[in-house]
C-alpha cells in the first residue's frame, strides 16, 4: 500500500485576495488551509453546535470577526451550509481592514438555488482537485490510481476500496439526502451505478433514463446534482472552425477514477479492458482539468468527434498550446489507433497531436509523437505546456 507523508504540498495557488475555494470532499480543502494559515481563525460549519448557533444568530460573526486583528485569515469551512453569513461576509470585506476570507465548499447548489449574495464579484473562485501525479512525484503508480484514484482521504488507508465505497454513501446521505436534494435514495443510487456505464462515453439521457427506470427530466435534474457537488461534470466537443458535421452529445465523467471505480458494478462477464479503458481516460481528464483550473493563462477542454464516429478523446486549446490527445489502453501502437489523430490533423494542422499508450517507450509515428500514459501524466504541472 502506498504511504505519504502526513502533508503533500498542493500545486494549487492561492489567491492574495479573498476567495471561495470549491471541491468536493476529500480534495484536502481543510488540510490544505490549515497548513498555510496555522494563526488563521477557522470556522467550521461541519460541526453541528457551530452551524446550529450561526443559522439560529447570523449575525454572531460580524462581533468575532471584528474583534479580530486586521489582516487576520478567516477560514470558514462548508459555507454553503449557513448561506446567510455571506451578506455579512460582504460587509466585512466592505470594511476595509483587511481580511482575508477563505470560504471553502463541497457544494454550489445551495448558493446557486438561494441566488445568495456571492461577495458581489469580491471574492475569486477556486476549485481544489485530486492529487495530480506531479504533486505525489515517485509515489505516484499508475495501477494503484487506476484502481483506487488521487483523492487524499484514501491514501494511507489499508483498504483503499472500503474508503472510497464508504465515502460514495456518505456524499449520498450527507449531501445529498440531508439537504433534501432528492426524495427517494434508492433510485438515485441505481441512477449512480448507470451513470458509471457513461463515465468516458457519450452522454445519452434517453438511454440513461430509460436504465435508470426515471422519467428523462428527473435524469438532466439529477446529471445538474452531480455537476453542483462537483463529482462529475461534461467536456463539450470542438467545434471551431469546424469542416464537417459533429457529434452533438457532451462527454461525461467523474471527477476521480478511484470513485468511477468504486460505483462501477461488476460481474464475471465485465471487460477488463473496458473498465481500465474509461479509467485511464478518466484520469487523463482529471488531469487536464486540474492543470486547466491551477493555470494561469486561459484554457478549454473539448473532444472531438465526427457524425461517422472518428473521435479524438481531449482537445486543449489556450494560450500555452494546441494539443489534441487520444488515450488507449493498450502496450503496443497500431497504425489503425492514429487514424483520429491524423483526421483531426487535415482539419487543424497547427494543433500538435499527442497519443498516450500503455508502453514504456516515446515513440514518433507518422508524425505523431506516442507518450507512455504514466510518464505523461507526471510531466502534467500547471503553467507548463503539456508536451
Amino acid at each position: 500500500m502506498i504511504k505519504l507523508f502526513p502533508y503533500v504540498k498542493r500545486v494549487f495557488k492561492e489567491p492574495d485576495s479573498s476567495y471561495f475555494l470549491f471541491g468536493p470532499r476529500g480534495t484536502g480543502k481543510s488540510t490544505m488551509t490549515y497548513e498555510r494559515h496555522p494563526d488563521g481563525l477557522f470556522i467550521d460549519l461541519r460541526v453541528p453546535d457551530i452551524r446550529f448557533r450561526y443559522l439560529a444568530n447570523p449575525d454572531q460573526l460580524l462581533d468575532l470577526i471584528r474583534a479580530q486583528p486586521d489582516g487576520k485569515t478567516i477560514a470558514i469551512d462548508e459555507i454553503q451550509k449557513v448561506p446567510e453569513l455571506l451578506s455579512l461576509i460582504h460587509i466585512l470585506i466592505e470594511e476595509k481592514r483587511g481580511w482575508k476570507f477563505i470560504l471553502t465548499g463541497s457544494s454550489a447548489r445551495k448558493l446557486k438555488n438561494k441566488s445568495v449574495d456571492l461577495l458581489g464579484g469580491r471574492a475569486l473562485r477556486e476549485v481544489l482537485h485530486p492529487f495530480m501525479a506531479c504533486e505525489i512525484k515517485d509515489t505516484f503508480d499508475l495501477e494503484d490510481a487506476l484502481k483506487y484514484g488521487l483523492l487524499p482521504l484514501r491514501f494511507g488507508m489499508k483498504s483503499p476500496q472500503k474508503t472510497l465505497e464508504t465515502y460514495i454513501n456518505l456524499y449520498i446521505d450527507e449531501e445529498v439526502k440531508s439537504e433534501g436534494l432528492i426524495r427517494q435514495i434508492e433510485p438515485f443510487s441505481r441512477f449512480l451505478q448507470v451513470m458509471s456505464f457513461s463515465h468516458g462515453s457519450l452522454l445519452n439521457v434517453t438511454n440513461i433514463a430509460r436504465e435508470s427506470y426515471v422519467k428523462r427530466t428527473t435524469i438532466i435534474n439529477w446529471i445538474s446534482i452531480l455537476e453542483d457537488l462537483l463529482i462529475a461534470y461534461q467536456i463539450p466537443i470542438f467545434t471551431q472552425r469546424a469542416k464537417r458535421e459533429l457529434s452533438a452529445h457532451p462527454k461525461f465523467y467523474f471527477f476521480d477514477a478511484g470513485v468511477y471505480r468504486a460505483l462501477r458494478p461488476k460481474s464475471l462477464k465485465d471487460s477488463h479492458s473496458e473498465i481500465n479503458g474509461a479509467g485511464l481516460e478518466g484520469l487523463v481528464a482529471q488531469h487536464l482539468v486540474a492543470w486547466r483550473d491551477y493555470t494561469d493563462e486561459k484554457h478549454t477542454i473539448h473532444f472531438w468527434r465526427t457524425r461517422s464516429g472518428v473521435e479524438v478523446d481531449f482537445v486543449v486549446y489556450g494560450e500555452l498550446g494546441f494539443w489534441a490527445i487520444d488515450v488507449k489502453n493498450s502496450i503496443h501502437i497500431h497504425p489503425k489507433d492514429l487514424r483520429a489523430l491524423k483526421e483531426f490533423q487535415k482539419d487543424y494542422p497547427e494543433a500538435k497531436p499527442l497519443l498516450l499508450y500503455r508502453g514504456k517507450d516515446r515513440l514518433l509515428k507518422q508524425g505523431i509523437l506516442c507518450l507512455p500514459c504514466e510518464e505523461f501524466l507526471r510531466e502534467v504541472q500547471p503553467d507548463k505546456p503539456l508536451a
